[in-house]
C-alpha cells in the first residue's frame, strides 16, 4: 500500500511516499481502507520529534489519526462492524492515516458514516470536534456568560464557536479581517482582528470587567499566561497545548486533551451529517501530494479549518 512515512525524526519536507504492507487486524480491530486523512498540528509534532522524551514513535512512522473510509476486514471479537461498513475513525495510538490503509480499534472512535456526509468533511472531523468538544466541557460555560476563543478559525476554533454559542455564550473569537465574516457566522457576536489590535487589550473594552473564560488553542505553556489577562477574577483559563498550575490572579487553568472528547464522535458526527454543525475543509491534496500538504501546513498557508489528503 501507499503510505506517507517519516523515516527519522526530522522537518516534514523528508517525509516520503513509499510502498509498506498492509496491517492485519488484531484482536478487537477492524482494517479501513481509506478514503481521506486529515493533518493536525501533533502530527507535526511526533515528525519532528518536538517532545520525543515523552510522546516518542517508532519508525518508519506513519501520521495521521483522523480519517474516513471502508471496512475492508475485522479482527476477532469484532461484532459491531463487517466488510462494507462506510466509517470515521479517530486511530489514536493504532497505526497513523496518511495510508491507503490503517487500523482502527472497535470502540467510541469508530463510529459509521452516514450517507449525507461525504468522506472529506467525515475525515475533518474526529481530533478537531471530540477536542472542542472536551474543551467545552472544561469551561463550565454557562448561558450568558462571555468566551474569548484564541484560534477561533482554526480546525478545534471553528467547531469551538459553534458548541459556545449553541450553549448560549457570548463568543469573542480572534480572526483576521479576511475571517471576520466567516467567524460571525459560526455564532461569534465580536471578532477581534489580532494582526491589528491586541487581543486582551480589545477583549477588555468589550468586557472591561474581563470575560468568563479564555481559550486558548494557540498559546502554551508560559506564553498562555497573556491570554489570562482577559480573564475576569474567578474565571477560567482553558487550553489544549498546555496552561501553568497556578495564575497570579485567582483563575482556575485547565488543561484539556482530545481523550475527553473520544466517547462525543458519534453525536457530533450525527449533528455534521443533520446540518447543525459545519466543517470547514479549507484545502484537498491527492495521495501524491501528501508531503506538499503538510509543508503548507506547517507554513500557515491555510488558516481556516482541517486540511485533508484523500486515498
Amino acid at each position: 500500500m501507499k503510505a506517507l512515512v517519516s523515516s527519522s525524526y526530522g522537518p516534514v519536507d523528508e517525509l516520503e511516499l513509499v510502498e509498506l504492507p498492509v496491517p492485519a487486524p488484531g484482536p478487537g480491530q477492524v482494517q479501513v481502507k481509506v478514503a481521506a486523512a486529515a493533518l493536525n498540528p501533533l502530527d507535526v509534532i511526533l515528525i519532528t520529534g518536538r517532545l520525543k522524551a515523552v510522546l516518542p514513535v517508532e519508525h518508519p512512522f506513519v501520521p495521521g489519526m483522523d480519517a474516513s473510509g471502508v471496512v475492508t476486514a475485522v479482527g476477532e471479537g469484532v461484532t459491531g462492524y463487517a466488510v462494507g461498513d462506510e466509517v470515521v475513525a479517530f486511530t489514536h495510538d493504532t497505526t497513523g492515516t496518511l495510508a491507503e490503509y490503517t487500523l482502527v480499534a472497535e470502540g467510541p472512535g469508530l463510529v459509521r458514516r452516514p450517507e449525507n456526509l461525504d468522506a472529506v468533511r467525515a475525515a475533518a472531523l474526529p481530533v478537531t470536534s471530540m477536542t472542542a468538544s472536551a474543551l467545552l466541557e472544561a469551561a463550565e460555560l454557562k448561558p450568558g456568560q462571555t468566551v474569548l476563543v484564541v484560534g477561533a478559525t482554526g480546525g478545534i476554533g471553528s467547531f469551538l464557536v459553534q458548541l459556545a454559542a449553541r450553549a448560549g455564550a457570548e463568543v469573542l473569537a480572534t480572526a483576521q479581517a479576511a475571517d471576520r465574516d466567516y467567524v460571525l457566522g459560526l455564532g461569534a457576536r465580536h471578532a477581534i482582528d489580532y494582526t491589528a489590535v491586541d487581543t486582551v487589550e480589545e477583549a477588555r473594552r468589550l468586557h472591561p470587567g474581563g470575560v468568563d473564560v479564555a481559550i486558548d488553542l494557540v498559546n502554551g505553556g508560559p506564553a498562555v499566561e497573556a491570554t489570562a489577562a482577559a480573564v475576569k477574577d474567578g474565571g477560567r483559563l482553558v487550553s489544549s497545548i498546555g496552561v501553568p498550575e497556578t495564575l497570579e490572579r485567582a483563575i482556575t487553568p485547565v488543561h484539556v486533551g482530545v481523550e475527553g472528547g473520544i466517547g462525543r464522535l458519534e453525536g457530533i458526527v450525527g449533528q455534521v451529517a443533520a446540518g447543525e454543525l459545519a466543517v470547514e475543509v479549507s484545502a484537498t491534496y491527492p495521495a501524491e501530494q501528501a508531503r506538499q500538504a503538510y509543508v503548507d501546513f506547517v507554513a500557515g498557508k491555510h488558516t481556516r479549518g482541517k486540511v485533508v489528503v484523500t486515498f
